[in-house]
């Protein structure tokens, strides 16, 4: 997260390249490389952030050369770029790339590594410098760095660093996370460790910093006695798609709730850090995942609610359950919907409930973090016409449109007292412009710089499962009779509902954002739509 710059100035405007160095990616031949990390690295480049000394090595199982990875990777390039692709500026990204097949538990792979890492650093004036990217299967995250360290490849020396990037999920459960550490930590500092979550590369979850403490106004305010309630919301459209296996053995607790649900609720109730150094960020983190009080089985009961989708129709069209996509169990009692009510015990947000659901299949694609104040009271209004003051709310929009929407009373013109609930709403590209981008960018660029604020440390892992673990024994223990139990289309079973509607809340819906904060639509068509109402 670069920290260099304040000020509207945009990224190129503050970002120094980064240092000479190769990148090993194990998993070359996978969906993450060519649709993330090579459109993401090619953007470095174009922005100048990348290093002018830089080599690219791709490591799998398929059998083809050097040249064969170029010119394959020339060709997705087009398919996948986030913008416009320049031919010369492509062709000079594609002499940095490299290539070796073997296979990952091969200690003859790593050998042939070594050499090629050798000629990259010839040919590209690399330094020694290396990041090695796990873009593969966790199943081989303790092997391939166990193998790493074997061959001597993760030695730092003469001041040559050695970084290790490993992707999402980090164990299964408690016991295979602080087991994956062990193992890791056993070739690796921690220091070498990079735990990649991309949802952090989303500008909106790093502006939560800055808005929380760059902004006086908003920070006096951001406790238990102001607070009503937060809610996070992560909703996909989409159902498993082809993800199927790995889905039906992971599900929606495990898969978005340990990671990118508590890295956004982190984020949100953490106290102020000393400084914006990774460590000290990281520590406060840590403190609120700590704080937050792990269900009892009692409490999970009527804490944490469970769903799978059945068929139902979206935009018009029939689409099938979960139980029938490819590579699912007919008869699989996997979660894809997850909701839970959480309280984080500690002197700031002690009595605040803190609600979050995720889930397939909902009616549209939204994350969100949503902090509704108390209500102010009610005695002024007496003798108004005014019924019920409802609460303020701040939204802060993550995906698909990146921005900040503040919801307030005011009073309707005219002469009875009415009020009506208007919005302030900022979006990032009205401001600053879009830059083309996958969400791996600034994380990359960190990772090359040595920054690791946007990355997990080990202890805040283990943290997150944690609390999730005794949620996942008690759902082992009791299986479900009721799935499917929502259709697809709808939010979620009418549990996830009930769960706020005993306190006397209700769910923020995604679908009441301003128009602007909503996905993008066609402008032309929009603006003909507008004309008839003008006139």
């Amino acid at each position: 997260m670069d920290k260099a710059g304040t000020g509207n100035v945009s990224e190129e405007a503050v970002a120094r390249p980064a240092p000479p160095c190769a990148m090993v990616i194990f998993g070359a031949g996978g969906d993450l490389t060519k649709r993330k990390l090579f459109p993401a690295l090619y953007n470095l480049a174009k922005r100048k952030s990348l290093p002018e000394d830089f080599a690219v090595i791709g490591v799998s199982r398929e059998q083809f050369s050097t040249d064969d990875f170029r010119q394959r990777t020339t060709q997705e390039m087009g398919m996948y770029a986030t913008g416009e692709v320049e031919q010369a500026s492509l062709n000079d990204f594609a002499k940095r790339l490299y290539y070796t097949p073997g296979d990952f538990k091969d200690p003859e792979l790593y050998k042939k590594l070594g050499e090629l890492l050798g000629q990259a650093e010839r040919e590209q004036k690399s330094q020694g410098n290396c990041i090695f990217y796990l873009a593969t299967s966790p199943a081989f995250f303790p092997i391939v760095v166990q193998q790493l360290g074997a061959a001597g490849l993760t030695q730092e020396q003469n001041g040559k660093w050695k970084r290790v990037v490993i992707e999402k999920p980090f164990g299964h459960d408690l016991d295979s996370a602080v087991s994956l550490n062990r193992e890791i930590g056993k070739v690796l500092r921690e220091d070498q460790v990079y735990r990649i979550d991309h949802y952090l590369g989303k500008e909106t979850v790093q502006n939560i910093l800055a808005f929380r403490f760059a902004n006086g106004i908003f920070e006096p305010i951001w406790n238990r006695r102001y607070v009503d309630h937060v809610q996070v919301t992560v909703a996909e459209e989409l159902g498993v798609e082809l993800r199927g296996d790995y889905y039906d053995r992971a599900g929606a607790m495990r898969d978005m709730v340990p990671n990118h649900i508590f890295q956004l609720i982190t984020l949100t109730a953490m106290e102020p850090p000393i400084s914006f150094d990774a460590q000290a960020v990281h520590d406060e983190q840590t403190k609120v995942l700590r704080a937050i009080q792990p269900l009892n089985p009692e409490r999970v009961l009527d804490h944490a609610v469970r769903g799978q989708y059945g068929e139902g129709m979206m935009e018009g069209k029939r689409v099938a359950g979960y139980r029938t996509e490819p590579n699912v169990d007919p008869a699989s009692t996997t979660e894809t919907f997850v909701a839970l009510a959480l309280n984080i015990d500690n002197w700031r947000w002690a009595g605040v409930p803190f609600y979050l659901r995720t889930g397939k299949r909902l009616p549209v694609r939204s994350t969100e973090i949503v902090i509704r104040f108390r209500r102010p009271p009610f005695v002024l209004f007496r003798k108004t016409e005014v019924e019920k003051i409802p609460p303020n709310e701040l939204v802060i929009g993550i995906q698909p449109n990146e921005g900040i929407s503040l919801r307030f009373e005011a009073k309707v013109p005219g002469p009875v007292v009415r009020l009506g609930a208007v919005n302030m709403d900022f979006e990032y590209s009205d401001y600053f412009g879009t830059t083309p981008s996958t969400g791996y960018e600034t994380l990359l660029y960190d990772c090359m710089m040595g920054d690791p604020t946007l990355f997990q440390r080990a202890d805040m892992v283990e943290a997150a499962w944690t609390v999730v673990q005794p949620i996942l024994d008690l759902w082992k223990a009791l299986p479900p009779r009721d799935f499917p139990n929502y259709a697809a289309g709808t939010w979620g079973p009418e549990q996830a509902t009930e769960l706020l509607r005993r306190e006397g809340r209700e769910w923020h819906d995604p679908a009441t954002m301003p128009a602007k904060l909503k996905a993008p639509v066609d402008t032309q068509a929009a603006a003909k739509a507008a004309q008839p109402a003008k006139s």
